[in-house]
This record gives C-alpha cells, structure tokens and sequence, in this order.
C-alpha cells in the first residue's frame, strides 16, 4: 500500500495524525517501510513510486553521516538486508540520511536524532518473511530487483544479523536524551 491511497484505507488518516503529534510532542519514533514514508509525508516530503520495486535480500550502504553516529559505528559499513517497498521519497527537511541503496538513494533517514525511518525491514523473521512471501506473492517476479519465494526463503543467513542490527538501532535510539 501507499501512503497515498487515503480514498482506500482510511485508517492513513489518523494514523498520519497520530505521528504527526508524537513528533511535535519530542517523542522517539521509528518507521519501518511504511512507516519511514508516513513519518517522510507528515514531515513535508514527497512519497512516490521508486523507479523500481525492491523485494528481496539486498545490500545497503551507511551515508557519510551515519558512519559518525556513535551507536551506528556498530554497523558495518555496507551489508544485506529485507526489502519489500515499491515506494520513496524524497528527504524530509532538517532530516539527515542515514543508508542507500543501488536502487533507492533514500533508505533511511533520521530527524532531529530521534526520529527514524527506514524503508527496509531489520525486524523480519523466519516466520514473519514466510507470511509476507505468502501474502504477497502475486508480486515476487524475478529481476534484477525481484527475487521468488525460493530465494528469498533460502537466505535466512540474514535475519539474526539484521535483528543484532536492529536492537543497536533501538539501544542508540533509547539513549538518546
């Protein structure tokens, strides 16, 4: 789904709203996949469709910024993670990025050092990608952006890292004042 399809699921509404109030009220969040584009549209930037889907395992890189945030240093510079978006977006302002990848220059992005949105999936799981796969797959079309059900099921190597990856992100952002 879009950020963009109110008309079809109204509930975007509110839960814009509801971001849109956390941030002003100086709270922590962290926005993974659609949640990055709702925090980047309630921020005042563009949410559209990327010039190609990414679904699959696939590498992203740290900016320049990221490689000086204390807690980000505990992730490597480049490494592989789950993708399933359609969608991008353009930088908020006063926002910073944090990854790129080949494919979508804007990965993730932080606001005031307390607000964080990614548009890959640190948190999967075995059983979370086995649902998202049988959800999803009249999407899962071979190309270079694309991979079937069976190779993404076969790189369960990745999700115990990315998970690592995540709690770091999560202890960073909790200690944040």
């Amino acid at each position: 789904m879009s950020v963009n399809e109110e008309n079809q699921f109204s509930w975007l509404k509110e839960e814009k709203q509801y971001i849109k109030e956390a941030i002003e009220k100086g709270k922590t969040v962290l926005g993974i996949c659609l949640g990055s584009q709702l925090i980047a549209e309630v921020l005042g930037a563009k949410v559209y469709p990327n010039k190609v889907k990414e679904i699959g395992w696939f590498p992203i890189s740290k900016s320049e910024h990221a490689k000086n945030v204390d807690f980000m240093n505990k992730l490597e510079n480049e490494f592989t993670v789950f993708h399933w978006h359609g969608d991008t977006y353009h930088l908020p302002k006063k926002s910073i990025l944090l990854f790129s990848s080949f494919n979508c220059q804007h990965q993730g992005f932080s606001f005031e050092n307390r607000v964080i949105g990614l548009q890959f999936h640190f948190e999967v799981t075995e059983e979370t990608i086995k649902a998202m796969v049988e959800n999803g797959k009249n999407e899962l079309l071979t190309s270079e952006t694309f991979q079937n059900e069976v190779m993404i099921l076969s790189e369960k190597r990745y999700i115990e890292a990315n998970n690592l990856k995540m709690y770091i992100l999560l202890d960073g952002l909790s200690s944040i004042d």
